[in-house]
């Protein structure tokens, strides 16, 4: 289930780049690369599930990722995924269908476009994530060596943000720092699906031996995906909010973040209980 297409992910656009103190000031006329942001609408067995803001690219990494994530398969397996075209589609590669063969539950379609925070609405939807979720399977923690080394080694591999400097990162790693799998993409949740989708469609999904990095913070959407996904372990550059500490502490997972100058903290640990 691989995509047969090289979507465009940046643009080069003129700009006047402000040189010195004075703001009237400007050299020559430039040339910026861009992220390039399209809607992607994502159907399950031909019902509307929702459209996300996305850089193409992995596109049906993401919209399988998205559906496994939410818990909409319901366990059933995916049999393909493929582009349609709306009949009021203007862009073609901008609707893709997961299909199971009708054997997943019919989808309550979300309104709207989905954002970071994806309508997360407080501590009862946690609770019924609880219901869905049993607690990660057991696992060492990993050295915090190797999880200060990792958001590095990832950086190093992002090769759209050091092009535009404007997407964010997800990563597959071990308890060794090696990286199994790198996705960018302009929304945080998004890279985190095409991780997800990459592996489900490989019917490789992870175990608790392995961690999710995150660039920037860590919200309960990133902490929800990585629990949906069996990782025992999440790192995000950045800290983490309160209901992401509580959703981690819930699963059983380690929770790392707040990267400076080689130190981090540690918001969950299934080592050290509620820290």
């Amino acid at each position: 289930m691989t995509e047969q297409r090289s979507p465009r992910r940046t643009v080069r656009v003129a700009i006047h780049r402000i040189g010195g103190r004075e703001l009237s000031e400007c050299d020559s006329r430039r040339v910026d690369e861009v992220i390039v942001e399209e809607p992607l609408s994502i159907r399950l067995d031909g019902n509307v599930v929702t459209t996300t803001m996305r850089t193409p690219g992995n596109d049906f990494e993401l919209a399988a990722g998205f559906c496994f994530t939410d818990g909409l398969l319901a366990g059933t397996r995916i049999d393909a995924v493929r582009y349609l075209v709306d009949d009021n589609a203007t862009e073609r590669f901008n609707l893709v269908d997961v299909d199971t063969g009708g054997r997943a539950p019919t989808p309550t379609p979300r309104l709207g476009t989905v954002s970071s925070s994806c309508g997360w609405c407080g501590s009862d939807q946690l609770d019924d994530l609880c219901l869905r979720l049993a607690p990660v399977d057991a696992y060492e923690p990993m050295a915090p060596s190797v999880l200060a080394a990792v958001a590095d080694t990832v950086r190093s591999r992002q090769e759209l943000f050091a092009a535009t400097g404007s997407v964010h990162g997800a990563a597959v790693f071990d308890r060794t720092g090696e990286i199994h799998l790198v996705r960018e993409d302009v929304g945080r949740h998004n890279a985190v699906d095409k991780v997800v989708g990459r592996l489900v469609l490989d019917r490789a999904q992870p175990s608790s031996d392995l961690g999710l990095f995150v660039s920037g913070r860590a919200s309960i959407e990133m902490v929800q995906k990585a629990w949906a996904a069996g990782f025992g372990t999440v790192l995000a550059v950045s800290a983490p909010t309160s209901l992401a500490v509580d959703g981690a502490r819930r699963a059983g997972m380690t929770l790392a973040g707040f990267f400076r100058n080689g130190r981090m903290n540690i918001y969950s640990s299934n080592r050290c209980g509620d820290v």
